[in-house]
């Protein structure tokens, strides 16, 4: 029998009564709002500031520029679906939504990895900070981890392009996941999802191997500073990119690790969210939170 091709999909969400679906909207547009605005907040403050003119902040802002367009990418469409009740997105934006959701997820992992070794850098040699992390080297990096993330999804997502969907066109989620969205195919996809496992994997696995190493390092260096102000700073400097690290490190292991079958695909709507809805509106309180510098400028633009 003959079956038309899906040209849509119906995203299902999380199973809430009307009114709790009303609520998560208050939030969800709540967080997003503060998420734009905090991590606005760190680009404006950076680049209206020159003695935060550094490699650190120059890598911040990147983070915030990917944070902004992450949850650019899940938190609009959800808005829309929950205040209008039409759950539906076309083929296309469905794709798209993908590509770009593990794009930037791994876009943020490799940002991360080069802020470790800015911090590596800073606090093992000082003296040759300057020399080390040159205004090219900082460009060359943030390129890479930009073009790394979008490159290194691509093929499977044209792959997933390419599969039938011709039966079922309901996902059991709140945003086009890969998970879900194989879960549809009228085709084997144990060659994509394997191949998916090992991309995740491979990423996942090399940069937090690479922060392990570069905290461990920066660790020793701190304990043998002499003073204890000199320890304080070196830490502080240090504590809310390992926090941000082991957060996001955490909720996507989580993410790979559960099973794509259909029985797991509620348990895996809670790490999503979290990666894709609380990861970008942390990043910036976090980031300011233990850092003097960043609050000493914020207090000089709030007084003026």
């Amino acid at each position: 029998n003959w079956t038309a091709a899906v040209t849509e999909f119906v995203l299902l969400g999380f199973s809430l009564s009307r009114e709790a679906e009303l609520l998560f909207l208050v939030l969800l547009l709540l967080t997003f709002l503060l998420t734009l605005l905090g991590n606005l907040l760190i680009i404006f403050t950076v680049l209206s500031c020159s003695r935060l003119h550094t490699p650190m902040y120059f890598f911040l802002c990147n983070l915030s520029i990917l944070d902004i367009v992450f949850t650019s990418v899940i938190s609009p469409k959800v808005l829309a679906n929950l205040g209008s009740g039409d759950k539906t997105i076309s083929f296309a934006g469905c794709i798209i939504q993908c590509y770009f959701y593990f794009s930037l997820g791994t876009v943020e992992f490799l940002l991360l990895t080069v802020m470790s070794y800015d911090r590596y850098a800073a606090i093992c040699s000082p003296l040759r900070y300057t020399a080390i992390m040159r205004p090219p080297v900082c460009i060359e990096t943030v390129v890479f981890s930009w073009m790394g993330g979008f490159l290194s999804v691509l093929f499977p997502t044209i792959l997933i392009s390419q599969l039938p969907f011709c039966s079922s066109n309901i996902i059991s989620h709140f945003f086009c996941d890969g998970g879900p969205l194989l879960a549809l195919a009228y085709a084997d996809t144990t060659a994509i999802e394997l191949m998916n496992f090992m991309l995740s994997s491979m990423v996942i696995l090399c940069c937090v191997v690479l922060v392990a190493y570069s905290s461990t390092y920066i660790m020793l260096t701190i304990v043998r500073i002499p003073s204890a102000s000199g320890r304080k700073k070196a830490l502080n400097t240090c504590a809310s990119h390992l926090t941000i690290v082991i957060i996001s490190s955490g909720i996507t292991v989580c993410i790979f690790v559960t099973p794509s079958q259909k029985e797991y695909l509620e348990i895996n709507k809670i790490p999503s969210v979290m990666s894709s809805v609380m990861i970008p509106f942390l990043n910036p309180f976090i980031y300011t939170l233990r850092n003097d510098a960043m609050q000493g400028v914020l207090r000089d633009m709030w007084v003026r």
